[in-house]
């Protein structure tokens, strides 16, 4: 009796081992690059920051993960002020009618050791788009700072900039972007208690 009740207990533990966790994205130490093509020329690159988002992590099924991103348009810097202020009027981003871009996973796939096919939903000027994050995890484990479960990814993908009603300047100024993202995420609970309020401490100081 004791060993049938022993082995209950061990196969509850390891189920509850399994079960899918809940992260946080932590903002400092996520960023969204974009590329595009200018003149042929060169290949110019912004970035997003303040991205927020969850993430829900199944490492022995990967089909039970999913991501939810928002990220403010307002964050856009190409280190070029002018640039930056073309960029969120209103031929193209028109950051003052669509102030978010979003992303929501639809399926999540392995792709082979440490790598995921993530398909979602893109929002992007108040179009929606399917698009595919090609997903490498760089490290899960113990984030030793606050003793926590912790992910790292990075992630690619391309898409046309015109297929979300963003079409000024094609062809001279390249229709195709290539996003690059590198992010860390914590599990919630922790990123909640231990990180967040660390975050606000800091960006008031």
């Amino acid at each position: 009796m004791k060993s049938a009740l022993a082995f209950a207990v061990l196969l509850a533990t390891a189920a509850a081992g399994a079960a899918p966790v809940q992260y946080t994205l932590d903002p400092p130490h996520t960023q969204v690059l974009f590329s595009w093509d200018h003149l042929g020329f060169s290949h110019p690159v912004g970035r997003f920051g303040q991205v927020q988002g969850t993430l829900v992590y199944d490492a022995d099924a990967p089909g039970k993960s999913s991501v939810r991103v928002s990220i403010p348009v307002q964050s856009l810097d190409t280190r070029v002020p002018a640039l930056d202020r073309q960029l969120l009027g209103p031929k193209f981003l028109d950051e003052a009618k669509f102030p978010r871009i979003t992303f929501a996973s639809t399926r999540v796939r392995r792709d082979g050791k440490g790598r995921l096919l993530v398909e979602g939903d893109l929002d992007v000027h108040g179009v929606t788009r399917p698009v595919t994050l090609n997903v490498t995890l760089n490290k899960a484990g113990n984030y030793p700072m606050i003793d926590a479960p912790a992910l790292g990814f990075d992630a690619t993908a391309q898409f046309d900039r015109s297929a979300f009603g963003v079409s000024e300047g094609i062809p001279m100024v390249g229709d195709a972007l290539r996003v690059t993202i590198s992010t860390e995420a914590i599990e919630t609970h922790a990123w909640r208690t231990k990180v967040w309020p660390l975050e606000q401490a800091e960006a008031t100081d």
